[in-house]
């Protein structure tokens, strides 16, 4: 274990304290900007991505985590249901740079992993973009494959979204 990581003391629990669904969308709107210059349509999506989860998730089938890094929020992802019965998707994740390097991402997409698992989803699907590589290297690494990509022009640049999935 590295050092930093012996010295934080981590928490990846629910979302569900006053401030957390917020943090969410601003934590995104400033990092992506931020890192790769997105303007306010990302920002846009994210929020209404969490505000159909406050809106109206199932408990027992959708959940959302914070990871904390010595009680401040630093990370987050949401787990959704998907149109497709059985399918479950990957959506919003985020480490907040000056909280990379502790494994929050990972830890991140295990509580997914492990809540679909246990709410009986067979697949779990997610939508991201290419110039995210390091999310992109969790997902390799917990077994996602490509599904397929496309040029898009959004959130004020030219990019190319990416389908993956993993069998569950």
């Amino acid at each position: 274990m590295a050092e930093r990581e012996q010295q934080a003391h981590v928490v990846v629990r629910p979302a569900d304290r006053p401030g957390d669904l917020g943090w969410a969308v601003l934590a995104h709107g400033e990092v992506y900007a931020e890192q790769f210059g997105w303007n306010g349509e990302f920002e846009a999506l994210v929020a209404r991505i969490v505000a159909d989860y406050a809106a109206g998730h199932d408990p027992a089938r959708e959940a959302a985590w914070i990871a904390e890094v010595d009680g401040e929020r630093a990370g987050c992802v949401f787990l959704v249901a998907d149109e497709q019965p059985g399918t479950a998707k990957l959506r919003t994740l985020l480490v907040t740079p000056k909280a990379r390097g502790l494994g929050l991402g990972s830890r991140l997409v295990q509580e997914c992993l492990d809540f679909a698992r246990a709410a009986g989803y067979r697949r779990m699907t997610l939508w991201t973009n290419d110039v995210l590589v390091s999310a992109r290297r969790i997902y390799q690494a917990y077994g996602f494959t490509l599904v397929d990509e496309a040029p898009h022009h959004s959130f004020g640049h030219d990019l190319v979204g990416q389908n993956w999935s993993l069998d569950l």
